[in-house]
């Protein structure tokens, strides 16, 4: 295997692995939008064909280019693999950190 095919392959499986971990990450949260909550007052489809493409989007891109990157600027492939960790890590602690469905608020005023 050589250099350009490590990484390529390096590359897309950082795509692959922080799209899915974005996924898992972003799914608990999204929860009571899509199952609506208590009586269903908090149903908010929009999640799964606004949120859900941009997350995965977003969780493939960022460990990606991170790769793509260490590689370039490290030329080493465990420490391209290390950024894209760190990359993907930060992602995933930064989308559960700012981002939350919107809930109505449950008093009728």
């Amino acid at each position: 295997m050589n250099d350009r095919t490590r990484g390529c392959a390096g590359c897309l499986v950082a795509g692959v692995a922080g799209a899915t971990t974005a996924l898992l990450a972003w799914a608990p949260l999204a929860r009571v939008s899509v199952t609506g909550g208590f009586e269903d007052q908090h149903r908010d489809l929009s999640v799964l064909y606004v949120d859900l493409p941009l997350v995965a989007l977003g969780g493939a891109l960022v460990p990606a280019v991170a790769w793509m990157l260490g590689l370039r600027l490290l030329d080493r492939a465990w420490a391209a693999a290390l950024v894209a960790v760190a990359a993907l890590g930060l992602g995933v602690w930064g989308l559960t950190a700012w981002w939350t469905p919107y809930e109505r608020p449950e008093f009728m005023g």
